[in-house]
């Protein structure tokens, strides 16, 4: 025990700098994938059927394949078969691959939810908008729009409370994530040697983030419930 609390500021310091890229992974991800991902649902949904069929093949593959390969192919590719490395070196480098890798996985997934919710917002609505002398766009932003966000936070929740946890399939391409340091302590990091306790540490973290972003989303659903 007097070992544990020795070492508690050592294991600490490090969870708390992967923690901090994990986050940044989880922000950026974000930021990406949510606009992305309705360009996407535009793109399927889009009236050029050449545009829609390759649309949903590409959503097709990243969905029925799994995130791990899809982070090995972006960053291992170009660099081992093309002879071209694009991502550059370190662990920048390493971030830049794994962004770019979620932010197109999940932007596909987002695509799905908001096509749904499009979808699901009844046609009378748009045609009464023509009615009234409204464009397409106006109907979109102002009637549509705002319907599907209250339908698609559910889901989207779901998905983003996911990209949480998923964050750490970055660990593959050696990205120093949360768990990458978790799990040093376990091979051997800064004299500690053959740890498991700072896993549940780690676990700790993820509760922890979890559960904050699973109240403001619900806030948020709350704040929606106009729309009934």
């Amino acid at each position: 025990m007097e070992l544990i609390l020795e070492q508690m500021p050592i294991v600490i310091q490090s969870l708390n700098v992967g923690f901090l890229q994990t986050l940044k992974l989880f922000a950026v991800t974000l930021l990406g994938a949510v606009p992305l991902g309705l360009v996407i649902a535009f793109g399927s949904m889009s009236r050029f059927r050449p545009l829609s069929y390759f649309t949903k093949i590409i959503v097709w593959i990243i969905r029925g394949t799994p995130l791990m390969i899809q982070l090995l192919i972006i960053y291992y590719f170009p660099g081992l078969v093309l002879g071209k490395p694009i991502w550059g070196g370190g662990e920048a480098g390493r971030f830049l691959a794994a962004s770019v890798s979620f932010i197109f996985n999940y932007a596909c997934y987002f695509s799905e939810i908001y096509r749904g919710g499009i979808q699901s917002v009844p046609v009378g609505q748009e045609e009464a908008g023509l009615v009234l002398g409204m464009t397409r766009s106006q109907i979109f932003f102002r009637v549509t729009l705002l319907q599907m966000i209250k339908r698609i936070v559910p889901p989207m929740s779901n998905e983003i409370i996911t990209l949480v946890k998923d964050t750490s399939l970055a660990r593959i391409i050696a990205l120093q994530e949360i768990i990458w340091a978790g799990q040093a302590f376990m091979k051997g990091s800064q004299g500690i040697s053959g740890a498991i306790w700072p896993m549940f540490f780690t676990a700790v973290y993820y509760l922890i983030f979890s559960g904050i972003l699973t109240v403001l989303l619900g806030r948020l659903e709350k704040k929606l419930d106009y729309f009934r």
